[in-house]
């Protein structure tokens, strides 16, 4: 079968939805990802594939191939302040944005945040080898270096991805993360009753002036005032995911590829209520946040 019939096979577009996964979790942005598809089918269409035995395997490195090349370009350019976080495409065949942050709850705003941190041959040797089992010498092969080095890279990667273990017990810790992840339910669904249930009648919340342009950080009081800010500001950001922040569960904002904001929150031991809610936009602080995956 010629290259250019089987791309137009539905052979072909069986595999496409593997493609579509690996792209994705390589670029965290659906308009590069067709972009990329359609870079990489131009490409495979003019290769003579009567030799090829590994039609995912090929297909695979021809997609990685070119989302490595977009990574590479994206670090060739001055780096985008959150103001300058590309925004979705408007009018026909734009991004629709809940396909967005379908995709992105799919694979977890936190690990898309995360490996926007790492270069682009971590980001491949860490997405293709720990998410899809690709070997260590097939990576090594699209990134031009040995075996062992496309190791090392990946196992950086997942350092920088997982960062430290979290200082709290595990008890704890899976209670926290129970609450941290009904309030984001409550927010997601606007259950304004389950939220306001989740918080303690006095909870304190605080909001820098990045989240609020005023000129002093933001302090709400009272379970159901913190409801309703909670929500307009969870509303803002086009994903939104759990995360470790500096050990401890909480919430991340995404917005184009950047982080937006984050939550970060108190719980009671016994009542196992919130107690605070801190919101943090500034850049500076963001920074001094280390953001790891759940």
């Amino acid at each position: 079968m010629a290259s250019e019939e089987f791309l137009q096979s539905e052979q072909y577009e069986a595999h496409r939805p593997h493609l579509r996964a690996v792209a994705y979790r390589m670029l965290g942005s659906l308009t590069e990802v067709d972009d990329a598809l359609q870079e990489a089918w131009l490409r495979a269409s003019t290769t003579d594939i009567a030799d090829v035995r590994n039609i995912g395997g090929w297909l695979t490195t021809i997609v990685s191939r070119v989302c490595l090349n977009l990574l590479r370009a994206r670090k060739t350019r001055r780096e985008e302040g959150i103001d300058g976080a590309p925004q979705t495409p408007t009018g026909p065949g734009a991004i629709d944005p809940a396909a967005e942050a379908e995709m992105a709850d799919e694979v977890g705003v936190a690990l898309l945040v995360v490996m926007e941190a790492l270069g682009p041959a971590e980001r491949l040797a860490f997405v293709l080898h720990d998410l899809f089992a690709v070997s260590f010498d097939d990576i090594a092969v699209m990134l031009e270096k040995t075996p062992a080095a496309a190791r090392q890279l990946a196992s950086r990667a997942r350092r920088r991805v997982r960062g430290t273990q979290p200082p709290t017990g595990p008890e704890r810790q899976g209670r926290k993360r129970e609450v941290v992840d009904a309030f984001l339910a409550a927010t997601r669904t606007g259950d304004f009753e389950a939220l306001v249930g989740l918080l303690h009648p006095d909870v304190v919340l605080t909001a820098d002036p990045a989240v609020i342009p005023t000129p002093e950080p933001v302090v709400v009081l009272g379970a159901h005032t913190v409801a309703k800010g909670a929500m307009a500001a969870t509303g803002r950001a086009a994903t939104t995911g759990v995360a470790l922040l500096d050990g401890e569960f909480g919430l991340v904002m995404a917005e184009g590829r950047g982080l937006r904001l984050v939550l970060r929150f108190a719980v009671q031991g016994e009542s196992g209520l919130i107690t605070e809610v801190e919101v943090v936009a500034k850049p500076e602080a963001l920074a001094g946040i280390e953001v790891t995956a759940p």
